[in-house]
């Protein structure tokens, strides 16, 4: 029997996965399973969403050969350039395909959850573009270090709501907005920023992501003359960029696919957020998956330095990844990732994101050939991270 790496119809991808949700939101969960690929395999819908693609978010998104990075790390080292689209990083692909979704199922109202601010921002983007009410649920602690991302939400007109329990981060920020969303399941569409969740939101984002590997493919036929690289690198959270970037690749097993997490202050500090090696099975947010939890089940509270990344789970899909060995998990820590950040901006004029640092970490941690091609997702630009590194670099 064929390996397959993406969700089956019940949502799970070998034994991770699944929708656990409150009995309140059954109902609505009943819509969007059955639903939502019809709409989006509707002619008229990947029309508009095609179109919206190329003429508001900016795509295609360059894919560019950093020859100075590839020059020090001995490859062919390509940058996807997801930091180019419209609001700074990949997120804008998955909330433009989710409120036309929300549209054609009568929605009046999106709530979203968002840690760096960039799912957030995109959200309240495209409510602005399509004239629909917007609330983002976000972490105080990642209100207080992600000012500007807030500031860019508001003038966008939505509403931001902080929250204050927990570790004041994205965990948290999805539990405010799983609330707010049982409170009103039929006006409300909750626009789910990353591949994790309660099916089918971990296939529908990496679908809407998918994208990105699909461009991929004929950038490097045109620049390689093949569409296959060597190895694809990603930093993963929940993992959305890195679900979007591996999507076409996942059956061809000679692409070698390298998700990179976040080990804050180490992988054995108590600070960290590397779920592959730190995690157990278990249910977060309607979904079976690898998470950091205690002996008795408590969730233990994950640290990254970046807002993107400290999240305790990952996406279903990644821990499938994980566990059948199809991708490559390694981690980066605070250190390896500023210093990652620090290094790109100088060599090649580009301040990626500190997620994103995370995974351009990983290049000093393998060994390639001078032929290799390697393609990096730029998930994000540094923009939103100034003030971290401002304050870490003492700039």
């Amino acid at each position: 029997m064929k390996k397959s790496y993406h969700a089956d119809d019940k949502g799970y991808y070998g034994v991770f996965g699944g929708s656990f949700v409150p009995e309140m939101l059954h109902p609505n969960m009943e819509i969007l399973q059955e639903s939502y690929l019809k709409i989006m395999n509707e002619p008229s819908f990947k029309q508009e969403f095609k179109a919206l693609l190329k003429d508001y978010v900016g795509r295609p998104s360059p894919l560019y050969l950093a020859k100075r990075l590839s020059e020090k790390h001995g490859a062919k080292i390509y940058l996807k350039r997801e930091d180019l689209n419209h609001t700074g990083a990949h997120k804008i692909n998955n909330t433009i395909g989710q409120i036309l979704l929300a549209k054609r199922l009568g929605k009046k109202r999106i709530i979203a959850e968002t840690g760096a601010g960039q799912h957030g921002v995109a959200t309240a983007t495209v409510c602005a573009l399509a004239g629909m009410e917007c609330t983002v649920y976000m972490g105080e602690i990642d209100i207080a270090r992600q000012a500007p991302n807030v500031a860019r939400m508001k003038m966008l007109g939505a509403k931001v709501v902080a929250a204050t329990s927990g570790s004041k981060t994205l965990k948290d920020a999805t539990n405010e907005a799983i609330r707010a969303w049982i409170n009103d399941p039929v006006e409300i569409h909750y626009i789910i920023g990353s591949v994790v969740g309660f099916h089918p939101y971990p296939d529908m984002v990496a679908r809407f992501q998918s994208v990105i590997s699909e461009e991929m493919k004929w950038q490097l036929m045109e620049k390689e003359n093949t569409e296959y690289p060597d190895y694809i690198i990603a930093c993963v959270g929940g993992g959305s960029n890195a679900a979007g970037a591996f999507y076409h690749y996942l059956d061809h097993e000679k692409v070698k696919l390298v998700a990179v997490e976040a080990s804050g202050k180490g992988v054995d500090s108590g600070e960290s957020a590397a779920t592959s090696v730190l995690g157990k099975e278990g249910i977060i947010h309607g979904s079976k998956t690898l998470l950091m939890q205690t002996e008795d089940g408590q969730i233990i509270e994950p640290y990254s330095i970046s807002a993107g990344l400290d999240y305790p789970g990952v996406g279903p899909q990644h821990a499938h990844l994980f566990r059948s060995g199809r991708a490559q998990f390694l981690n980066a820590t605070d250190d390896e990732a500023m210093l990652a950040g620090l290094e790109l901006s100088k060599l090649e004029g580009i301040i990626p994101a500190i997620e994103t640092s995370h995974a351009l970490a990983a290049l000093d941690k393998m060994k390639f050939n001078k032929e290799d091609i390697v393609v990096v997702n730029l998930s994000g630009r540094g923009d939103k991270d100034l003030d971290t590194y401002i304050k870490y670099f003492d700039l």
